[in-house]
């Protein structure tokens, strides 16, 4: 789908997504197939690094086929340096300058980026430290994916695609790491073809409808996404064809009826993409509905910031709502 002139990829999408499972494949493959040394940065060593990310490479490098074999055990394997046929797999975590700085790799991950405490920042930016890493590698990769958090992000009209596409926004109105580095790059946007009209449209979190005034188990039994072309009701059954035909679009490119993609994405050295946590295959529309409106009644921000961030991969403004336009305002 992308041709190989990009040295960064930045990913931004929802929690429950598969972003851990797609660095998990990654590994995999280059270690069978075209061996590199790696890096695995986390946000924590106790947690996510240790009790997650680490216990699940482990059991891949020890249970699939291609790999088992020649997975080193015993003394030659420490818990953050995995050997495969000679090449090492390195795990480090966020405030941990030492391991960062501590082997050079061809391909160097960030996982949770905007996860990451104060103490992670004190070295410099953890994405500008990765490119060091791999200065030994003339095809170097580095990548860094995420759930967003803070910011204020408007919406803008596409006009090669007619699409609803973030809009590019002034840095300072940014508080997210990851969605800086997100506009850096091709700001590629996750679409999905109406079931019913066949127009193609950007999955968002304004797109979830339930009935007026449901309940959180009402809304999660009743809910469904509107097409914001023709306003198509969209229901659950739909999504894993939707996401089959799915089609990542960035800003200047257009999709036809058959899905092929037209046009030059914006210029850039990092391809930048972004999902909605609506396509999670994992968590139905009526959870993600159920879950807002928890969130909603509880009148608790931070509870409603990790909807929004969590659940539906947007960044999350104190406050935010539809502005009424001038007019409005002025007629009362």
């Amino acid at each position: 789908m992308f041709g190989r002139t990009y040295d960064s990829l930045v990913m931004v999408t929802s929690s429950q997504s598969g972003k851990t499972d797609g660095v998990l494949d990654v590994i995999g493959q280059r270690l069978e197939q075209r061996p590199v040394p790696m890096l695995y940065v986390g946000p924590s060593k106790e947690w996510f690094t240790q009790s997650q990310f680490e216990m699940r490479l482990t059991r891949m490098l020890t249970t699939a086929p291609g790999l088992k074999d020649r997975t080193a055990t015993g003394k030659r394997t420490k818990q953050w340096r995995k050997m495969v046929g000679g090449v090492p797999v390195g795990l480090a975590w966020a405030g941990s300058p030492s391991q960062l700085r501590g082997m050079s790799a061809g391909i160097a991950f960030l996982d949770e980026l905007d996860a990451f405490g104060p103490a992670a920042l004190q070295e410099g930016d953890p994405f500008s430290l990765l490119e060091a890493r791999g200065a030994s590698y003339r095809d170097r990769i580095r990548a860094a994916i995420s759930t967003p958090l803070k910011g204020t992000v408007d919406i803008v009209i596409d006009e090669a695609s007619g699409l609803e596409l973030w809009q590019q926004m002034p840095p300072e109105d940014i508080e997210s790491p990851i969605w800086r580095l997100w506009q850096g790059g091709t700001r590629h946007h996750f679409t999905w073809q109406c079931p019913h009209c066949a127009e193609w449209f950007v999955p968002r979190f304004k797109c979830l409808r339930w009935p007026e005034g449901a309940t959180a188990a009402d809304a999660k039994r009743k809910a469904y996404v509107e097409c914001p072309r023709n306003g198509c009701v969209i229901e659950e059954s739909h999504k894993r064809e939707m996401n089959v035909r799915g089609r990542y679009v960035a800003p200047g490119q257009r999709s036809d009826a058959d899905g092929n993609v037209t046009g030059d994405p914006p210029d850039s050295t990092t391809l930048s993409m972004w999902a909605s946590g609506l396509c999670s295959p994992m968590v139905t529309f009526g959870e993600r509905a159920a879950s807002y409106i928890t969130a909603h009644v509880s009148g608790d921000q931070k509870q409603l910031q990790a909807i929004i961030n969590t659940g539906f991969g947007e960044l999350f403004a104190p406050g935010d709502g539809d502005v009424p336009e001038w007019e409005e305002i002025k007629a009362l």
